[in-house]
């Protein structure tokens, strides 16, 4: 008899993992539906009854002012992502800005599908959240075959890089009024954070309740 509990044991330990993983599944990702495109690698997808800002995890596409590759990469994400598709998000953290940050599922992984073709870098500094080898493999065979950014000889100049550069300081990212994003402790006071998501800056509005920036002082 004790032999028969044990020759029987490991198939029943195998069968109860099988019966947890799609628990397991459901719970690493959120679906939602696409509602805009603001540039090449942020989107704003609603979420039930709240809408949230989606900043693509681990790539970094060409800001607006890097034409005419920025309004390409939005593009891009507008041909792979028509409004009203559903997607999957696999989160990976919240920005300074109260993005989401997270890889975007549709029928591919979109983010890995931009540097793959050209129209995105894999973000470097942001890969520990995602499988940095297949993002890094993406982009070699895109620089091998020139796509996109690559037709420029060394590919353009990269978008952190352009941040950084006096052009680059104040840009029009196709997200936010005159480019500029603030963060709830540059703001100060609620009244101003709500007077600046009446004015667009919808990412103050992290959890797509109306009201921006609810830890700042009445």
């Amino acid at each position: 008899m004790i032999r028969l509990e044990r020759r029987w044991l490991l198939p029943l330990v195998g069968l109860a993992c099988l019966l947890l993983l799609p628990t397991v599944v459901v719970g690493y990702g959120s679906a939602g539906r696409v509602v805009s495109i603001g540039d090449g690698d942020t989107i704003r997808v609603r979420q039930q009854d709240r809408a949230i800002t989606v900043r693509l995890a681990c790539i970094d596409a060409p800001e607006m002012a890097q034409q005419p590759h920025g309004q390409r990469a939005r593009d891009y994400l507008r041909m792979r992502l028509p409004i009203g598709s559903t997607v999957r998000l696999d989160v990976n953290t919240t920005d300074r800005y109260g993005r989401t940050v997270a890889e975007v599922i549709g029928e591919i992984n979109i983010g890995l599908a931009l540097v793959e073709d050209g129209q995105a870098f894999a973000y470097r500094q942001y890969l520990s959240g995602c499988n940095a080898r297949e993002y890094l493999d993406a982009e070699v065979r895109a620089s091998r075959r020139r796509a996109g950014v690559w037709q420029v000889n060394g590919g353009i100049t990269r978008p952190w890089d352009f941040r950084r550069s006096p052009r680059g300081r104040n840009i029009p990212d196709g997200t936010t009024p005159g480019g500029r994003r603030y963060t709830c402790r540059q703001i100060g006071s609620s009244a101003r954070a709500q007077q600046l998501l009446r004015q667009g800056h919808t990412y103050l509005d992290g959890d797509g309740d109306g009201e921006a920036c609810e830890s700042l002082p009445r």
